[in-house]
C-alpha cells in the first residue's frame, strides 16, 4: 500500500476549521488553487467530499464531522513531538537510571554520584549492576542507562564512548607480606604466588605481557573473576593481587601497595550509552555527572592505600 502523505493531516485540519477553501489557504500560505488541489487529494485519500456547497460557503460532511476531533488532536500530538525539548527541570525529574560497571566503581565513585544526584535531583534512582561480561546487549535492549568498562576493541555504531579516566595496574600484598617490606624487584615479583582476574577465566593478561618483557612470567595459582574477590584472597593469605589503581582504592583498605618493577600497564576506562540517549536532557545530565564524579577522585588517589 502506498503511504498517505500526511502533511495532508495539518491542510484537513486547517480545512475543517475554517470550512473555507479561502480562508484555509490563507492561514497556511497558499494560494486558492492549491488549496482546492489538497481538497482533491483528501478526498481522493479519505473517499469523502469533506466539504460541499451550501449556499454561499461550503458545509462539513458528516464524515468530516465524525473525524474532525480527531484530526484535530492527532495535529496536536504531531505538533507536540516535534516542538523541541523542555528545558530540564532536575527538581521534579522522576526517573530510574540503570549503571552496569565492574566492582570496585560503585565503591570508589558511587558515594560522590549518589551524594550529587540526590542533591540536585531526589525523585531521581540510581540502580547499580555489576558487569559480569563485556556485551552491548542490555544498552541496546535498554535495559542498562550507561556502563563503564575497557574499550579495547571497535564499539558498534550505535555505541557512544567517552573516556572517564586513565587507570594503571599496581600490587597489592597483606600488610605482613615479604612484598610489603624492601624494593621489589621483577625476581621477587615473579617468585610470589598470584591471583589473576579473568572475568573469562584466562589465566594470563595485560600484566603478564609486560612482565615476560623482563624475561620474568608470575606464578599465578588462582584466578577469579573480580579485583574484590581478588583482593579478599591476597589479604587473607600470601598470595598477589595485581589490580586497577583508581578501581581498587576503597576495596584494599588497611592492605599495602607497590608501584610494578616494570612498565605498569595502563588502561583507559570509559562511559558507554546508546545513540538513542544521546540527546536527551536528565540522560546527558547524568553522564556528566558521572564524569564529574571520577574527576574529583582523582586528588584522592593514593597508591599507598
Amino acid at each position: 500500500m502506498a503511504r498517505p502523505d500526511l502533511n495532508l493531516l495539518v491542510t484537513l485540519d486547517v480545512l475543517l476549521q475554517e470550512g473555507s477553501v479561502t480562508r484555509a489557504g490563507e492561514r497556511l500560505a497558499l494560494s486558492p488553487s492549491a488549496m482546492s488541489r489538497a481538497l482533491a487529494r483528501l478526498r481522493r485519500a479519505t473517499g469523502d467530499p469533506l466539504l460541499v456547497r451550501a449556499g454561499r460557503g461550503l458545509a462539513p460532511t458528516p464524515h468530516a464531522v465524525a473525524i474532525r476531533d480527531r484530526v484535530r488532536e492527532l495535529v496536536r500530538e504531531a505538533e507536540e513531538v516535534l516542538r523541541p525539548a523542555e528545558r530540564l527541570d532536575l527538581a521534579t525529574l522522576e526517573r530510574t537510571f540503570t549503571v552496569r560497571s565492574s566492582d570496585g566503581f560503585v565503591e570508589g565513585f558511587g558515594p560522590a554520584l549518589v551524594a550529587e544526584v540526590g542533591r540536585t535531583a531526589p525523585g531521581v534512582r540510581l540502580r547499580f549492576l555489576r558487569k559480569a561480561k563485556k556485551d552491548v546487549v542490555r544498552l541496546r535492549d535498554g535495559l542498562v542507562d550507561l556502563e563503564t568498562g575497557v574499550v579495547d576493541r571497535a564499539v558498534p555504531p550505535d555505541v557512544v564512548t567517552a573516556p572517564l579516566f586513565t587507570d594503571r595496574f599496581i600490587g597489592v600484598v597483606r600488610d605482613e607480606h615479604p612484598l610489603g617490606t624492601g624494593t621489589v624487584t621483577a625476581a621477587r615479583y615473579a617468585s610470589a604466588r598470584h591471583v589473576h582476574v579473568s572475568r573469562r577465566g584466562l589465566g594470563e593478561g595485560l600484566v603478564d605481557e609486560a612482565l615476560h618483557a623482563t624475561g620474568h612470567r608470575r606464578t599465578v595459582v588462582t584466578v577469579v573473576d573480580g579485583f574484590g574477590a581478588a583482593l579478599a584472597l591476597a589479604n587473607a593469605s600470601d598470595l598477589v593481587a595485581t589490580v586497577p589503581e583508581r578501581h581498587t582504592a576503597p576495596l584494599r583498605q588497611g592492605m599495602r601497595a607497590f608501584e610494578l618493577p616494570f612498565r605498569a600497564p595502563e588502561v583507559v576506562v570509559s562511559l558507554l550509552w546508546h545513540v538513542r540517549f544521546d540527546a536527551d536532557p536528565a540522560h546527558r545530565w547524568l553522564r556528566a555527572r558521572v564524569l564529574d564524579a571520577c574527576r574529583a577522585d582523582d586528588a584522592a588517589d593514593d597508591p599507598q592505600g
